[in-house]
């Protein structure tokens, strides 16, 4: 599993014209799910990325409530190592990473994080205004 999170301002997701998920003061987590992530990859994910000490004063989002907003993506398993054109083979395909990802926001909640989220499958306008900016990847 592989998370990109940046610390924002504001970040929204809007499908088909109608925002389906916003947080304000927070943090944007891009997710890709790759074949071997499990349902623990999930939860030890939500673990560190809750944790993660990014935010002002290094702080977490856990330390001071802030709100997540989650959006899977598979392209973070992109491979362009030769020629042009990425290959997606080690992104877990869509049955597999769904419930990987549905696993991973109720972990975040389970720890008592406000969480919001994009709409899997669905073509997603995804805005964000970075504050620092402060981008981490992580990768399990």
């Amino acid at each position: 599993m592989r998370a990109v999170v940046q610390t924002v301002s504001r970040a929204s997701v809007t499908v088909d014209g109608e925002v389906v998920g916003a947080v304000s003061d927070g943090l944007l987590v891009l997710l890709g799910v790759t074949h071997s992530d499990t349902p623990a990859t999930a939860e030890t994910m939500a673990r560190k990325v809750h944790e993660l000490r990014i935010l002002d004063d290094e702080r977490s989002a856990a330390d001071a409530g802030a709100p997540l907003l989650v959006v899977s993506q598979f392209t973070l398993y992109g491979d362009a190592r030769k020629g042009r054109r990425p290959s997606w083979g080690a992104a877990a395909p869509a049955e597999v990473a769904e419930p990987l990802v549905t696993a991973f926001v109720e972990a975040l909640r389970i720890r008592g994080a406000k969480v919001e989220t994009g709409r899997f499958r669905a073509h997603m306008l995804v805005e964000s205004v970075n504050v620092g900016p402060r981008t981490v990847l992580l990768d399990l």
